[in-house]
């Protein structure tokens, strides 16, 4: 995806609605709107969206595994299927 490409001004905006959303939905890429010459807007469809909300999520869980790592908030696989087998409610 080349992103120079995808830069309009806020008049094409305004006068290429209904062509902008439809290349959107068919394209899924970004457009970025300008404003007196400055990048003021980003524009995608709802599935590039939902996809980059998604992706979001998971990298903030591996994030978050990854503290409890160096943080040494950890249990061995080994001591979880024990515990699993003894039927115990806490590690």
């Amino acid at each position: 995806m080349k992103l120079s490409s995808q830069i309009k001004p806020i008049s094409y905006l305004k006068a290429h609605a209904a062509e902008i959303i439809r290349h959107l939905g068919d394209s899924g890429e970004p457009l970025i709107i300008t404003q007196n010459g400055e990048a003021k807007v980003v524009i995608q469809d709802i599935r590039s969206f939902e996809q980059t909300q998604e992706t979001m999520a998971l990298l903030k869980i591996l994030a978050l595994g990854n503290r409890q790592i160096d943080e040494g908030k950890v249990v061995s696989a080994a001591a979880v299927i024990k515990h699993l087998r003894r039927g115990k409610e806490s590690l």
